[in-house]
């Protein structure tokens, strides 16, 4: 009885951490979306969470008649609120009364009024629109009434042509180095030919190899070649990066597949390619699929790379983004929905892959 009950408080303990930490990671994600779809005016005035309901202060007095001749430093008191004396800064900041009020002066010494008020329940504001992402996408030209009436003609950020961008590059980007590791896992895995643990010890080595050191090197050749700015230069960067990871984790799931089934298939007189076409790909579906979401999640996200190797010409989404947080650091409502749009598509292959991600993690982590 004593197993089952410790059993028991420890499922709920792992259960509540697990709760907790899927609400620290997406909290940030609502508020994203939630602002995307706020005014700039709404955004600046209040947090994303004033949109649920909340206890908020209120006014419900106004005096009128105060001591105007006041020392900053000297405490005084409020007509019609006894008990309570403070400094005129303190009153600036609102002071708390006993029955729970706070008593705030509004404006100066000379002309300046004190607001009594209460907290009371509100719904918040929900006056949402889409025209954040219709000057982030759209690219036309909007008009920004300010506070004090006058009209501001602002450019919208067209984004579609980045996005459309970081498609072109991220897709082969990562079907490339998926298909080439794929080969060569199998030949590390399956076939026998001369220093075939040396190339493989190669391989795993270039793990550690940090990507800064690389990027130099590749920059002066293709400079050489004429391929600086292109998509194929960028392609065959993430490719050679991605490479040493990607033949390392199918390495580990094609080399536990079932012996029995390949050499049945080498006895009916099957070749390598065609072993690979017919029986390995269709059976590395989970591997393939988990190391496509960590491939295609790193190069959708990339900023570095793109930059050095496309730079102002065929600009990414990150790159592009950069360039908002540059010229709109204030327009905070431009800047959300902006990056809502550059989640979108690595949540659709994420939720599209999830259910081969953790078979894919585990490959070859255990054998019989």
């Amino acid at each position: 009885m004593g197993a089952k009950r410790s059993k028991i408080i420890s499922e709920i303990i792992v259960n509540f951490a697990l709760v907790i930490l899927c609400l620290l990671w997406t909290i940030p994600t609502v508020g994203l979306f939630i602002s995307s779809f706020r005014s700039r005016e709404t955004i600046q005035s209040s947090g994303w969470w004033m949109v649920f309901p909340h206890r908020e202060w209120s006014q419900v007095a106004e005096i009128s008649e105060l001591p105007r001749d006041v020392d900053n430093d000297v405490p005084f008191a409020i007509p019609g609120i006894e008990g309570v004396e403070a400094t005129f800064p303190e009153w600036r900041e609102g002071v708390m009364t006993p029955d729970g009020q706070r008593v705030q002066w509004i404006g100066n010494k000379r002309i300046g009024n004190v607001q009594v008020q209460d907290q009371v329940w509100t719904l918040g504001n929900w006056e949402f629109s889409l025209s954040n992402y219709e000057q982030v996408l759209g690219g036309k030209t909007f008009e920004y009434q300010r506070s004090d009436g006058t009209t501001e003609v602002v450019q919208g950020d067209d984004l579609s042509g980045a996005f459309l961008n970081s498609m072109a590059v991220a897709i082969p980007a990562t079907i490339i180095p998926i298909l080439i590791a794929a080969f060569a896992a199998y030949g590390f895995a399956w076939m026998n030919f001369t220093g075939r643990r040396f190339f493989f010890i190669l391989v795993v080595a270039l793990l550690v190899v940090p990507l800064q050191l690389a990027l130099v090197p590749i920059l002066r050749d293709y400079t050489a070649l004429k391929l600086n700015g292109t998509f194929l230069a960028i392609w065959l960067a993430h490719t050679g990066f991605g490479l040493p990871l990607a033949t390392y984790l199918l390495y580990n799931y094609i080399s536990a597949l079932p012996r029995e089934t390949l050499e049945s298939a080498f006895i009916d007189g099957a070749s390598h390619f065609t072993v690979f076409v017919r029986l390995i790909l269709p059976l590395s579906t989970p591997a393939l699929a988990s190391f496509a979401i960590f491939q295609f999640l790193w190069v959708w996200n990339d900023y570095l790379v793109a930059l050095i190797f496309l730079g102002d010409q065929n600009k990414v989404l990150t790159q592009r983004l950069a360039d908002i947080v540059g010229s709109r650091g204030n327009d905070w409502h431009l800047l959300t929905s902006g990056a809502f749009i550059s989640m979108l598509l690595p949540l659709v292959v994420f939720f599209s892959l999830q259910r081969y991600f953790v078979r894919g993690l585990l490959a070859g982590s255990v054998k019989g």
